[in-house]
């Protein structure tokens, strides 16, 4: 484990039982964790891939740890299980799904992890709310920044709505946080 702090920014979604809930949870423990910094708002979302299942509730979270890539990619799998994800088919139902967008300015492509995520670009349920929180990152691999990319979608951002407004407060407060 390192002892310096890479930035990392994390994508969740829910689209089984109580979202929201789900959502503020899966912070819960990331908080124990990681120094969880800003929120965005929570984004209800119709789901893309597998378009025969409940709309998702979407966020993003900036946050700062000191775990590696791999170790971080196992806690927050753990979070998952934790709060009911269970092994299934790709595009699925899920309780929770938490991916990292990126670790600092890291590319990363190895078979249990890519950094930053794939699918990024393609993402408007990924996007928007990135770019609520961090509208001038910019991509490492592309070199555009979050504005850029989601200006740049296909489909915009249709289908991508605001469920609530920005939690950063509450996650410096309400959430108990071990750095």
């Amino acid at each position: 484990m390192s002892t310096e702090s890479v930035s990392v920014y994390l994508g969740l979604g829910s689209n089984i039982g109580e979202r929201e809930q789900n959502l503020n949870a899966a912070m819960h423990f990331i908080a124990q964790r990681l120094n969880v910094d800003q929120l965005s708002s929570v984004y209800d979302t119709a789901p893309e891939d597998n378009p025969d299942q409940p709309h998702f509730l979407n966020m993003v979270a900036h946050a700062y740890t000191s775990l590696e890539p791999l170790p971080l990619l196992t806690l927050l799998k753990g979070i998952e299980n934790k709060l009911g994800r269970t092994p299934a088919k790709r595009y699925s139902p899920r309780t929770i799904d938490i991916d990292i967008l990126y670790y600092g300015n890291q590319i990363l492509n190895t078979p249990e992890l890519t950094i930053p995520h794939p699918r990024i670009t393609e993402r408007a349920f990924v996007l928007t709310p990135l770019a609520e929180i961090a509208p001038d990152l910019t991509h490492p691999l592309s070199g555009k920044t979050t504005s850029q990319m989601l200006a740049q979608l296909k489909k915009g951002v249709q289908g991508v709505f605001k469920f609530t407004e920005p939690q950063a407060e509450k996650a410096k407060t309400d959430v108990p946080n071990n750095g």
